[in-house]
This record gives structure tokens, sequence and C-alpha cells, in this order.
């Protein structure tokens, strides 16, 4: 690579940022701009330093990190998105690529592969962890051309946002000042999405949140 490129960093853990940076600032002509701690604020920072590459851990708080690509390549298309995750199943994958991620890594990867990955998203390819079964690849190919929609393709942006602070552990009413709604507006986006992925209760929700890569982790006290 020749030109330098600019990198912003989201992931909820500070140490974890830091040691990704440490590594990014020896890959020639790569410049890490900005960090970010949840995905509302990773959408902020994106709109103030223009990146070239966003990395992005999934399991951040408010707004996940598969929300976060699906606006990042949808609002700002000169944007490359690359996800470092834990998980390694078929459905977070699939998400990621559905999103419009270009690159998919694991965090237990060896330290060398965050430079391939990096130069290989900003050459304009895909990149996806080695550990990845190539059987997600050709599951993700014959889902997208069988036409059939994933549980959460079926909910609009906005309804995907309230499900996660659902799942969270978030009141109606906290909902409510989280997304500047009314609280009747948010029971609606509930009754909506109950009735999209065909589950009645909210522990429900959450079950399925958890089963699909919205949350990570159930709030305390959640059976």
């Amino acid at each position: 690579m020749n030109q330098n490129f600019r990198l912003i960093l989201a992931d909820d853990h500070a140490l974890v940022r830091a040691g990704l940076r440490e590594l990014i600032q020896k890959i020639p002509h790569v410049e890490v701009v900005a960090e970010a701690s949840n995905g509302r604020q990773a959408l902020e920072v994106l709109q103030t330093h223009a990146p070239d590459l966003i990395l992005l851990d999934i399991g951040m708080k408010e707004l996940n990190g598969l929300e976060v690509a699906e606006r990042v390549t949808r609002e700002h298309r000169s944007v490359k998105v690359l996800i470092l995750s834990m998980h390694a199943n078929e459905e977070y994958v699939l998400r990621a690529l559905r999103a419009g991620a270009s690159g998919y890594m694991l965090k237990d990867s060896a330290t060398a592969e965050l430079r391939l990955a990096i130069e290989a998203v900003l050459d304009g390819k895909t990149y996806l962890s080695p550990n990845i079964s190539r059987n997600v690849i050709d599951s993700y190919l014959h889902r997208t051309g069988s036409g059939k929609k994933a549980a959460l393709e079926q909910l609009t942006p906005r309804q995907r946002e309230v499900l996660q602070l659902i799942a969270e552990g978030n009141s109606t009413k906290e909902i409510a000042a989280n997304l500047n709604l009314s609280a009747k507006t948010v029971s609606n986006h509930q009754s909506a999405i109950k009735e999209k992925l065909g589950v009645a209760t909210s522990a429900a929700l959450v079950h399925l949140a958890l089963r699909h890569g919205v949350i990570e982790s159930a709030a305390p006290g959640f059976p």
C-alpha cells in the first residue's frame, strides 16, 4: 500500500482498543484517527473523521457492531468495514456479510493476521479468518441466492435498535428517552417485533437476540 489510510477502532473494552492500536501502529500507511466505545459513538466519530476503514467489535452496547456495519455500508459507501469478533458460528458471520462487511476476523487469531486482514480489506478484497468454515461461506451463497430472509432481516433498522435495547434490559420508558420516541411508539415497535418474529414474550425476544448475535449476554437477573 502506497497511500495513507485512516482507521477508526470501535470496541467496548479500553484495553482491547489499546492493544489493537499498538498493533496497527506497526502497519505502514495506516493511522488510527479515532476510537469509540459503543455503536452510537462509532457512528458519531465516523462523521467527524471520515475514515477509510472502521474496525468493529460485534458486542457493543446500545447499537451492536452488525447494526453499525449495515448503516456504514449503506450511508458511507467509501468506508470499508472489518468485523473483529470472538464468534465463529454461522449466524454471526452471515449477518456480517449480509450487512456489507468486507472482512470478519476472529479475536483469537494470531496478531500477524490483523495486518493481513486490514491490508486485504483496504485493497478491496474480502477477508475471512482461516478458522471460519468453508461451510459458512457456502451457506451464505446458498441463502443469498434463495431469496429467503433471515429472522432479523424482517425487522426495520429502528425495530432492530429497539430489540437490542429491550434485550439489554432497558424499560419502555428508558428506550423512549434513549431514542427520543414516545413510550407508545416504543410499545408499538415491540408489538410489531414480536409479531414479525413469532414470539409472545419479552423473555423470548431476549433469547432470540442472544441466538442471533444482537447481544452477547443477557442483562443480570434475566432468565
